[in-house]
């Protein structure tokens, strides 16, 4: 694609700074949408809780990639930090989605991204973009994330839902504590093991949000997760394998429970999930599997 101006929330988290990275190398302008007062000729201000968006800072954009949220896996899930992470999502995305359906001349591109949650627990079920959504909090509350982006939908915007998997990276995000735990060689499987993760490179998971900015075929939900999801009794032998540590010690699911809270429900889910739009648009992962991806994180090539 030729030179664009690109709008990015979520700028300063793991995905969002290296995708701002990855744009500006290709010298692409990047606009961050920041909580603040706008202090540099690249920032446009916006308040996802107050539902306000600096509309006249977005004219000129050719899209718009919306990623801030707060962490899933931060807290324990209160009710309030239930509420933080639904109303983080669905009135940042509903106060994005109306500010460009406002605008004379609104950009070509809404990409959110959401996450495979969406899906609820697949069991060792593969399933693809046409599968309806699953049950629980997490699952309601992407339906709700990408129901608020209709807004954009119906002004004719592109919009496209990024609903991303485990995300293996050093830098942050689940896969980010993993790490330290295994180098000290006390990692090993949750519960039972045999729960399917879709995870997915960082380098491949930006690639993919720079494969959807440039194809033009693609809408609605894309999954960003590898072609071969594995389970975690086999994510935990990847991680013994490329750190050359011992996996003796597993966690229980009642252990879990009690450490996690309702989260545990989700670490302990399964989630076979297949990114069959990035496949059939021709999409080339550069780490498809498990030790790959775990081996790019650990050496930075992201």
């Amino acid at each position: 694609m030729g030179r664009m101006r690109i709008a990015v929330t979520g700028s300063s988290g793991l995905i969002g700074s290296s995708l701002l990275r990855s744009l500006r190398a290709d010298g692409h302008e990047v606009v961050r949408l920041v909580r603040r007062p706008a202090q540099a000729g690249d920032e446009v201000e916006w308040n996802p809780k107050r539902q306000y968006v600096d509309a006249d800072g977005l004219v000129g954009c050719e899209a718009v990639v919306h990623l801030a949220g707060a962490g899933v896996g931060d807290h324990r899930w209160t009710a309030a930090y239930k509420k933080e992470l639904r109303d983080s999502r669905v009135l940042g995305t509903a106060a994005l989605a109306e500010a460009l359906a406002s605008l004379d001349s609104p950009p070509h591109t809404f990409l959110v991204g959401t996450a495979i949650g969406y899906y609820g627990d697949t069991g060792d079920q593969r399933v693809d973009e046409s599968a309806p959504p699953g049950r629980g909090f997490l699952a309601d509350l992407a339906q709700e994330w990408e129901e608020a982006a209709a807004p954009a939908e119906e002004a004719g915007i592109r919009t496209v839902y990024a609903r991303t998997g485990l995300v293996v990276s050093r830098k942050g995000g689940a896969w980010g504590r993993l790490f330290p735990i295994f180098r000290a060689g006390i990692g090993g499987r949750l519960g039972d093991g045999r729960q399917f993760w879709s995870h997915i490179a960082e380098h491949d998971h930006i690639a993919a949000l720079r494969h959807i900015l440039d194809h033009d075929g693609l809408s609605g939900p894309v999954n960003l997760t590898a072609p071969e999801p594995v389970t975690n009794r086999e994510v935990t032998a990847a991680m013994g394998r490329v750190l050359h540590r011992p996996t003796l010690f597993a966690v229980p699911a009642p252990v879990l429970r009690l450490v996690l809270g309702e989260f545990a429900t989700d670490v302990l889910g399964s989630q076979r999930v297949i990114p069959r739009q990035l496949l059939d648009s021709g999409f080339d992962f550069a780490f498809p599997a498990i030790d790959d991806a775990i081996r790019a994180a650990v050496h930075g090539s992201s």
